[in-house]
């Protein structure tokens, strides 16, 4: 048993920072200081990798009533959006602009070709945007600058110094970018002029908590912490409170 944001920190080497997960199922925005999560300063976004999947159907089928649906099944949709899809940096001006549309094509498994232009840009603007998919709550860099700004002042710039992102759905081109330039925007606004927040973006961070993982049960000191089925079977379910707490 492991906090997720925990170990995708470990994934970097370092044990306080700020984790920003994008996955499939949801988005976090989680401080780390000494190993240690602040469970009051962590903020959760119910828009990710599903949502987005299912966003993009919505955008292809509107931008082209011939194509049914059903001929865009889920896996075909999935690697349309990590083949395709990237995170524009002026969203409402590459909007604004179709000569900033970067027009691509994708061949499906049945023979069918999908050309895309905006949508390329439009599937992963949820997760700065989620009331493009009828979400009340803010975007990602919102929370992580909240999720920041909870902690005690005397913390922030430790934190801030370390931000990793984590999850399959930070790998989008521009991703980095676009928060990195959303956070710094954010903290300039609200007068933390000295938080200068750093990306820690590794090419594989979309398996960073099962490398974390990893690199935690390969520890020496991570045998104190192994329950076996004899140890459960003699003490019960109390020995779990015991193990991993």
């Amino acid at each position: 048993m492991a906090n997720t944001a925990l170990l995708a920190l470990c994934s970097t080497g370092v044990f306080t920072g700020l984790a920003v997960e994008a996955g499939a199922g949801v988005c976090h925005a989680t401080p780390i200081y000494a190993g240690h999560s602040w469970q009051e300063a962590t903020f959760r976004l119910d828009v990710a990798g599903s949502t987005l999947s299912r966003y993009l159907r919505e955008l292809l089928v509107s931008g082209c009533p011939d194509l049914r649906e059903q001929a865009l099944p889920r896996k075909a949709i999935t690697q349309l959006k990590k083949r395709c899809c990237y995170v524009s940096l002026d969203f409402e001006s590459d909007l604004r602009n179709p000569a900033r549309h970067r027009p691509a094509s994708f061949l499906m498994d049945n023979g069918c070709s999908i050309h895309l232009r905006s949508e390329r840009f439009r599937c992963p603007e949820p997760i700065f945007q989620p009331g493009l998919v009828g979400q009340t709550e803010p975007g990602l860099p919102v929370l992580a600058f909240r999720a920041l700004h909870k902690m005690p002042t005397t913390l922030r710039t430790r934190l801030a110094n370390t931000v990793v992102l984590a999850g399959g759905s930070t790998l989008f081109p521009g991703f980095p970018e676009r928060l990195a330039l959303e956070l710094e925007a954010l903290c300039q606004r609200q007068g933390n002029t000295a938080l200068r927040p750093r990306l820690v973006a590794k090419p594989k961070r979309g398996i960073a908590v099962w490398t974390g993982g990893s690199m935690v049960a390969s520890l020496h000191s991570f045998k104190r912490s192994w329950m076996t089925r004899s140890m459960y079977q003699e003490c019960g379910p109390r020995l779990v409170y015991e193990v991993f707490n």
